[in-house]
């Protein structure tokens, strides 16, 4: 019965799209990376297309050492686009963004480089646009996976708390049971500081003793 009991007890599933607040530092962080690859790849497909290259041109031409043609910078310009999106939203979409567009620039790195001087290379790549694929995807999944994903992410991150419910919640209980002592030993050390007034009027006020009256007698 107890072994029935702990094959169907629920499990919590460990996801990527937890709540991250839109103001936290992490989200800031997603929004930056997002938002200057996006100009990166933005400025790359305009200056693509005012050169007027054929749109599947498996020639291409030169912009800023790169090779591209009306294709590669229409598509450069729909994913800056949406970088820009993931960096007006941030939060979870920003780093979610982030994560897959750098694996599919890297993705697109490998294939391309398959493609190379093939009649099926309508991105017009080189070699430099290929190296330029795999810097962008590493560094897309460095400002996406940062304070995400880790073996040794803080306590206080949002997800690690996700992550590790009833050890967060342990260590939220002792941290409230320290600031009260903390409180309490404070309030406790502020009361004990002399005897008031009323205190000493009292004394003031007391009979003396039978066996002190006959002596003064």
């Amino acid at each position: 019965m107890a072994a029935h009991v702990l094959h169907t007890a629920p499990r919590r599933r460990i996801r990527l799209d937890e709540h991250l607040p839109v103001d936290h530092r992490l989200s800031t962080f997603y929004r930056i990376g997002a938002g200057l690859m996006g100009l990166v790849l933005l400025a790359f497909g305009i200056l693509g297309l005012i050169d007027k290259v054929g749109f599947f041109d498996t020639h291409g031409d030169r912009v800023s050492g790169l090779s591209t043609n009306g294709a590669l910078s229409v598509l450069s310009i729909c994913v800056g686009l949406l970088l820009f999106v993931g960096m007006v939203i941030g939060g979870n979409v920003a780093s979610t963004i982030n994560m897959v567009l750098g694996v599919l620039f890297i993705l697109s790195g490998f294939v391309n480089l398959a493609l190379l001087d093939t009649d099926l290379n309508f991105l017009a790549f080189r070699i430099p646009n290929v190296l330029f694929s795999f810097v962008v995807g590493v560094l897309l999944m460095f400002f996406g996976m940062y304070g995400r994903v880790g073996s040794a992410l803080p306590h206080d991150n949002p997800y690690w708390r996700s992550r590790h419910p009833e050890q967060a919640e342990r260590e939220q209980r002792a941290r409230a049971g320290d600031e009260l002592r903390a409180k309490a030993l404070a309030q406790g050390g502020s009361g004990s500081t002399g005897p008031g007034p009323a205190t000493a009027s009292a004394r003031a006020t007391t009979p003396a003793p039978l066996g002190e009256g006959r002596s003064a007698r």
